[in-house]
């Protein structure tokens, strides 16, 4: 689930008996051109949907018709506010505006023209220019959040870098704890989702590979998942955390019925996920299963065969060949994740583990 180059408001004021939440103006100047202030800021936080507070400011020389589009940054991705189906926040006559957000470690607030259409989420901020008159970001009220210091682990000859911070992969917050990521004394990776009881959520397991491989052939050997419920997910691939698009360089073998138990149970992907043309279903059976793709210019072949590795003779379960939206190499990692989808028919209901025993790479 996911960091760019930000507009960043360069001075603030501190003002005397602030009251709670209301942050420092940013520095008024005399250009002449749009500008927005905040007035109201909420405090720094790693952000989650059961969080919100409210948020304001002033707009100077906005045009009729134009409105302001709010952001906050969770997670290293900007994401619209308050929510993804109320994404414009309306300028009062007095030129000032006030809405709630969810939580960030920053906020952002976009002077916008009518008919511009934001992304709901975006590692980089549209910029001024293209319908966009202003743009002012500012850091959450409150001390900084902490420092995470990463957690690498050794796997299959290769350094890992396992997620601590929530995300919403899958359009679903899950929240991460490198503890469910281990290797084994036999060198078998350990993904597990657990239930944090005192929270009442999921707690899952991702991991990152800490450099980029580019073109050539990834094979994941994985034992038996056809234990999953419905809405556990299963995902080996690409991601590419320097780009503002939603494609990142992303390609995927899924493992998951999303929530849906009449549904075939894994796909091969090259996102954009909604282009029919850019997914491939199938049935993975129970066994010990060897997934691979090979990424050549212009080609993604997927491939799923039952045991451990890619041999002569395998019996092949699926494949299939993607030639269109075949992304370039550029910073992509490999990665892996176990998660659980919220938005299907049915819920997670219990605990699970999926051992993946190697992964491989061939230029």
């Amino acid at each position: 689930m996911r960091l760019g180059t930000y507009t960043r408001c360069t001075q603030f004021s501190l003002l005397a008996g602030c009251l709670l939440f209301t942050a420092c103006h940013t520095e008024k100047t005399d250009t002449g051109l749009p500008a927005i202030e905040f007035s109201r800021v909420p405090a720094a936080d790693l952000g989650g949907p059961e969080k919100m507070s409210p948020i304001g400011g002033r707009v100077t020389g906005a045009r009729p018709g134009q409105q302001i589009v709010l952001y906050a940054l969770s997670d290293d991705d900007w994401w619209i506010q308050p929510y993804s189906d109320k994404i414009f926040t309306k300028i009062q006559s007095d030129s000032t505006f006030q809405n709630t957000t969810h939580l960030g470690s920053q906020y952002a607030a976009l002077l916008v023209d009518p008919g511009f259409i934001p992304p709901p989420m975006t590692e980089k901020l549209p910029s001024v220019g293209d319908h966009v008159s202003a743009v002012a970001i500012v850091k959450g009220t409150g001390p900084p959040l902490p420092v995470i210091k990463p957690v690498v682990i050794h796997f299959s000859g290769y350094d890992w870098i396992v997620r601590q911070r929530p995300s919403d992969r899958g359009g679903t917050r899950n929240w991460f704890n490198p503890a469910n990521v281990t290797v084994d004394a036999q060198g078998a990776l350990h993904l597990r989702i657990t239930k944090d009881q005192t929270q009442n959520h999921w707690v899952c397991a991702e991991l990152g590979l800490s450099r980029s491989l580019g073109y050539g052939s990834y094979v994941f050997t994985v034992r038996d998942t056809s234990h999953l419920e419905p809405a556990a997910a299963l995902t080996l691939y690409t991601w590419d955390n320097t780009v503002p698009d939603e494609a990142r360089r992303e390609m995927d073998v899924e493992i998951s019925r999303w929530g849906y138990p009449a549904i075939k149970n894994a796909q091969y992907v090259v996102q954009p996920y909604y282009i029919p043309a850019n997914v491939s279903r199938f049935n993975v059976p129970a066994g010990t299963l060897t997934h691979s793709f090979r990424w050549e210019p212009g080609k993604v072949t997927f491939k799923t065969v039952r045991g451990a590795g890619v041999k002569t003779g395998s019996r092949v379960v699926d494949q299939h060949i993607f030639t269109l939206g075949v992304p370039v190499p550029g910073s992509e990692s490999v990665q892996m994740n176990l998660y659980a989808f919220g938005k299907g028919e049915t819920q997670l209901q219990k605990e699970t583990e999926v051992v993946i025993e190697k992964f491989e790479y061939f230029p």
